[in-house]
């Protein structure tokens, strides 16, 4: 189950940072952080579980590589509550400090790391013959400092003390009423963070106690048995990785709204739900904000035809209607269901329809009037035409002059 939950924490990483890194910094600290997570429970299978002598030599010899990003779970976890909350993601020069346990520690194992690759493979072999040999392994020169278990608990007790830390933060935002504020109606977030922080201080206070155990036990094997503090930290796992799937705004990256817009916003959602019998969605800021993006793309297009340019984008009709561009991919992807070239196209083909019908074609060739609809040239005029009305544009003048 851990190398399953292992994986899907990879893939989720990579699904937050592919659909959010450009349009929302804030979520490169969360890749970040379900990287590591993965890494380390990794790292854990491959150490207490694995049994295999090849695999535990190869993640020796790694050590330095492995175990000091671990390093970087609290922080980066911290960094995304931070940037969350305070709308803000960027890394200052003030915030480097939280590098200096990550970097200590690769520094103290570096010399290890390279060393013989048969003292891995013998060190994997006592791994595997006797689990007790792991509470006496020294793999860094802190060890000369501190004890073997000092340097274990180092690990998840940093990692506690940062997501303490960030739920302290997000507890002070919720008492002082700023989360109304911050998250612009958007109480997903909220919610999100909750769940967030809650599943993974279970886990980290239950994988603590464990490392404890371990190393506080005269057996060892304890550490393996079916306990409840093994249940909980299951749940805890599971709960973390499993939970994003459930808030596809955060995979996916729900803009968050301009704060010049929301007097604005909450003005016409107010119009909005008024026209609409006061239905239930309009109570959602999230929900009246997608809505006025529709309303407002659809009115430009209609009063000023910016299809026609065969070079209007995306970017152009952001531009055009002051809504960020990754706002309006939100909303085309989300939404509405469409890409954006397919929701321009279509109303190229109905100004070329309109053409059509109004006897232009008489005057003009197909051709012009595909050039005077917006298309850049005759193929890609022909085969969106067909795709949208199924017929060909000269079957379709065939059909309105019979």
């Amino acid at each position: 189950m851990l190398l399953s939950l292992t994986t899907i924490a990879v893939v989720m990483s990579v699904i937050l940072l592919y659909f959010n890194a450009r349009q929302n910094s804030a979520t490169i600290y969360l890749g970040i952080f379900f990287l590591l997570v993965s890494l380390y429970c990794f790292s854990q299978y491959v150490l207490l579980y694995s049994k295999s002598v090849l695999l535990i030599s190869i993640l020796l010899s790694g050590f330095a590589f492995v175990f000091s990003p671990v390093y970087l779970i609290g922080p980066a976890l911290y960094l995304y509550v931070r940037s969350v909350l305070t709308d803000n993601s960027r890394f200052k020069k003030s915030d480097l400090w939280h590098l200096l346990p990550m970097i200590i520690y690769f520094v103290a194992a570096l010399p290890y790391t390279f060393g013989p690759f048969s003292e891995k493979v013998e060190a994997a072999e006592n791994a595997v013959e006797n689990i007790e040999f792991i509470r006496v392994y020294a793999a860094t020169f802190l060890s000369e400092i501190f004890s073997v278990e000092a340097i274990y608990l180092s690990r998840p007790v940093l990692i506690l003390f940062y997501t303490l830390w960030a739920i302290g933060l997000f507890l002070r935002y919720y008492f002082q009423k700023k989360l109304t504020t911050v998250f612009s109606g958007q109480y997903f977030v909220a919610k999100w963070l909750s769940l967030l922080l809650g599943f993974f201080l279970v886990l980290v206070v239950t994988h603590t106690l464990l490392v404890i155990k371990f190393f506080a036990s005269d057996f060892p094997e304890l550490f393996f048995s079916l306990n409840f503090l093994r249940v909980l930290s299951g749940a805890g796992l599971i709960g973390l990785f499993v939970t994003p799937f459930f808030f596809p705004a955060i995979l996916y990256g729900l803009p968050r709204v301009p704060e010049s817009a929301i007097d604005k916003l909450q003005r016409e959602q107010k119009e909005l739900s008024l026209k609409e019998n006061e239905r239930k969605n309009t109570n959602h800021f999230e929900s009246g904000y997608l809505n006025l993006i529709s309303r407002k793309a659809d009115s430009f297009m209609k009063e000023h035809k910016p299809y026609l340019q065969s070079d209007f984008n995306l970017l152009h009709l952001s531009v055009q209607i002051q809504v960020p561009a990754h706002h309006l991919g939100y909303f085309f992807r989300e939404v509405k269901k469409q890409h954006f070239i397919d929701y321009r196209n279509e109303w190229r083909i109905n100004h070329a329809k309109m053409l059509i019908n109004e006897g232009k074609v008489n005057e003009v060739t197909l051709e012009a009037i595909a050039s005077l609809s917006g298309f850049s040239n005759r193929n890609s005029f022909y085969s969106t035409f067909k795709r949208f009305e199924g017929v060909s544009p000269g079957a379709f003048v065939s059909q309105m002059k019979s």
